[in-house]
């Protein structure tokens, strides 16, 4: 089984206890701040965290990977951009949101934000085609 990592809060020591982290707390944040952004149509998780999402359980972390490294922290958001977006921009606004939700929520410095773009969403409406009668 995987070990699981907590991030340790180097915040003033109040004698009342520490505070740990865990990743997929980074993960949720993360995956909110790139659902707010206008252009995101979706991000893209893995297989099972698709499966879960078909059954009724929402996954706010999905589509988003925790690195913990000994250079720091690294989040990797896949995301599906939404025809007509600006990519350049609209990862930017990925970047700075993500940054900004995590020192305001945790105050944790990451490292890297690094935005993959997976595949672009077309809305095409499903309108009916309507045949002329005579």
């Amino acid at each position: 089984m995987e070990d699981h990592q907590l991030l340790e809060l180097d915040e003033e020591k109040s004698g009342l206890g520490k505070v740990e982290i865990s990743p997929e707390v980074i993960e949720v944040i993360a995956g909110i701040a790139t659902q707010e952004i206008e252009g995101v149509a979706a991000l893209r998780g893995n297989f099972a965290a698709d499966v879960a999402e078909r059954l009724g359980r929402k996954n706010h972390g999905k589509g988003v990977k925790v690195d913990l490294s000994e250079e720091g922290i690294n989040v990797d958001v896949s995301i599906v951009i939404a025809y007509g977006a600006s990519v350049p921009e609209v990862a930017k606004l990925i970047q700075l949101n993500i940054q900004q939700a995590l020192e305001t929520m945790t105050a944790i410095q990451l490292t890297e934000i690094n935005v993959h773009v997976v595949g672009v969403y077309f809305d095409t409406p499903n309108a009916p085609i309507e045949e002329e009668v005579e």
